[in-house]
């Protein structure tokens, strides 16, 4: 592991850190390698109203110094996320009082309705004893931590920290193949894959596109992932041209977007047809993308009584004859988006859909964004863990999209639990992104986990953690 700055989960900023700290320290609730929250130390969660929580938490838990898990400790975790600057201090932002209502039961209260609360309940809890006398103003160093998980810190060294069997761990059932683990730690990324080829690591996550240069192309698997970092074109549905449903289909039809993944980024990402269209449970097997089709775009068109004429497609309305140009945002100081900006300019241009490219300033981009002032926006968007869609299609959304429709279907699925209702309301949620197109998902970013062919074991990671299944790994 290249990077380390601290064991403390909640003040390290490093993703593999976060995910190295996950074996020693569990979330009141985790989520499935499909992004499915499921209880951990929370065994029991229950919406109350629209800003307030009811909680059970587990009764056999114990840390791993012997003490007791109970309410005080989640209190005392979410008042520090509160007061200090961390990664996590975004999921207890709404986040007004932690009432305890007995050692194992809390309620949580917010200052307003969070839709699907409980995916930003998978932050690591720390014991209030341990961790009470931490200065949290500074970044900790402290290299024996207790917490409730898997493993257990036993010694760590400036080149390594090593992790065995928590022996007291809750979940009994569960057998750990993994008598111990070694976290390497390295002064740069280089060394780190040095030492992978040399046999030395058995795994390591990382965003890298260019990897093979530095580890070769055997004696390793790899598994591929799309990434956090979805980029999507949104189409401001109050101008005059895009309020047109034929217009953003037929410009819905004639993007392909495996040529800017081949071109741009020579495949170092995904295409993408959905904003969950990650491995998320809700977003699995969903047809949201038009797909690639230039002739059918033209006959959507000529289906609306648009004309080709010189180049132009163009309506008459009004006895007033309209040619189909449009602004196309861009943030100029994003050199690689200015690349797609151009490639999509060429593709549309060449099906009589002129577009302007607008390069922005990072200022300029930002207001414009904020104003709702842009034909067609490119943007990205750091996805949350949450099915929460509300971006795309609540009040004030990005696209200025209206839809009676599926502003009922967003109240309906912020209110229910049940599985089966969330798959088939999402599934329409889909089908009317794909029939309106008020945005355009282009593609996602990659992630790469890379392990040794001698690992043996069901390597089934995410982009929100990299060891699912570790209790059964071996070599």
């Amino acid at each position: 592991m290249h990077g380390f700055d601290t064991i403390n989960p909640i003040l390290s900023k490093n993703k593999n850190v976060q995910d190295i700290t996950k074996l020693i320290y569990e979330p009141l609730i985790d989520l499935t390698s499909d992004y499915k929250a499921q209880a951990c130390l929370a065994k029991e969660w229950a919406k109350q109203s629209d800003n307030s929580y009811l909680i059970k938490l587990r009764e056999n838990v114990k840390w791993s110094n012997g003490q007791k898990f109970t309410s005080e400790d989640v209190r005392f975790t979410i008042d520090r996320l509160k007061e200090i600057s961390s990664i996590y201090s975004y999921n207890v932002q709404y986040v007004t009082e932690v009432e305890i209502i007995d050692d194992y039961t809390i309620k949580i209260k917010l200052d307003r309705d969070v839709p699907f609360f409980e995916y930003q309940l998978t932050f690591p809890i720390l014991s209030n004893d341990y961790y009470s006398g931490v200065d949290f103003s500074n970044t900790d160093k402290n290299a024996s931590p207790v917490g409730t998980g898997k493993f257990i810190i036993t010694e760590a060294q400036d080149s390594y920290i090593t992790l065995a069997k928590n022996t007291s761990w809750w979940q009994k059932e569960v057998e750990l193949t993994p008598e111990k683990i070694t976290v390497n730690l390295y002064s740069s990324v280089g060394e780190l894959y040095n030492s992978f080829k040399m046999g030395n690591v058995d795994l390591i996550a990382t965003d890298n596109n260019n990897l093979q240069e530095y580890i070769g192309t055997i004696g390793y698997g790899i598994k591929e992932l799309k990434g956090r970092e979805h980029t999507f074109l949104a189409f401001n549905t109050q101008n005059y041209f895009l309020s047109k449903t034929e217009v953003r289909k037929a410009i819905s039809y004639s993007i392909d977007k495996e040529n800017i993944v081949s071109n741009i980024f020579s495949n170092k990402c995904f295409s993408s047809n959905f904003p969950l269209d990650y491995g998320n449970w809700l977003g699995q097997g969903q047809e949201a993308s038009s797909g690639y089709n230039k002739e059918q775009a033209k006959q959507i068109l000529v289906d609306n009584k648009w004309t080709y004429r010189s180049g132009y497609w163009q309506i008459t309305e009004n006895y007033r004859t309209e040619r189909l140009v449009l602004n196309l945002l861009v943030r100029a100081s994003d050199s690689s988006k200015v690349a797609v900006a151009e490639n999509i300019k060429q593709q549309l241009d060449s099906q009589g859909i002129r577009i302007n490219i607008i390069k922005a300033s990072d200022e300029q981009y930002n207001e414009s964004i904020n104003n709702r002032n842009f034909d067609i926006a490119l943007c990205t968007m750091t996805l949350s863990t949450s099915p929460n869609l509300s971006t795309y299609f609540g009040e004030g959304n990005i696209a200025n999209y209206q839809n009676e429709e599926i502003t009922n279907i967003m109240k309906e699925v912020e209110n229910t639990s049940d599985e089966n209702v969330l798959k088939e309301k999402y599934a329409k949620i889909g089908e009317i992104y794909k029939s309106e197109a008020p945005y355009i998902s282009l593609y996602n970013n990659k992630y790469k986990v890379v392990y040794s062919s001698e690992l043996v074991g069901e390597i089934n990671p995410n982009w929100f953690y990299q060891f699912y299944g570790i209790e059964g790994w071996y070599k």
